[in-house]
């Protein structure tokens, strides 16, 4: 099989996978053993993948495979692991995937308080409620171009206000993938 398929998918997905496997084990060495251990099993078992479009949820399967795995070899060489305790886990994963995403959302409201009424209402309405600019725009009375700017504004507040409070990693598509708090702000 051609590398090159294995590389493109590493590149797309690799620090997810990097984030998602050191929230689960112990230390950075086993999130990085088990890591190159993906990758191998990627590129053995790419032939298996029925419709490329499921890559993210198919390179995750062998991600919670794996390290159900490691867990289960961990705990027949004496260490304790409770297995059960981690399938839990595993199915915690398999329905939210973005946990990340939902960790961070969570923090969203507190910041939002912190914005200006104006730019607090542009941005629930398009981000959170799905409103288009224009029909805020209509709503309030406004221009499009108004709206469209207060919109930027406030996310680019709300930017500032994370930024201040924690670090983040990004995929290739500009998604938080991972994110350190650097204080109790959120």
């Amino acid at each position: 099989m051609d590398s090159q398929p294995v590389q493109h998918i590493w590149k797309e997905y690799g620090s997810q996978l990097r984030g998602f496997l050191k929230r689960r084990v112990s230390n950075s060495e086993d999130a990085e053993d088990l890591l190159q251990e993906i990758i191998l099993k990627t590129h053995q078992h790419m032939k298996t993948l029925k419709d490329p479009d499921k890559i993210y949820a198919w390179l995750f399967q062998v991600a919670r495979n794996t390290l159900t795995d490691h867990y289960r070899k961990n705990s027949a060489s004496g260490h304790h692991v409770d297995i059960s305790e981690f399938d839990e886990v595993l199915e915690d994963t398999r329905v939210d995937e973005t946990s990340v995403h939902s960790e961070l959302t969570q923090c969203l409201q507190p910041f939002l308080q912190q914005l200006p009424e104006i730019y607090r209402e542009a941005v629930e309405a398009v981000d959170l409620k799905g409103m288009s600019q224009k029909e805020l725009a209509e709503g309030l009375g406004l221009s499009h171009s108004a709206i469209k700017s207060r919109v930027q504004r406030g996310r680019q507040m709300l930017r500032e206000l994370f930024r201040n409070c924690c670090s983040f990693e990004l995929d290739v598509r500009r998604n938080v993938i991972d994110y350190e708090r650097k204080s109790e702000c959120c």
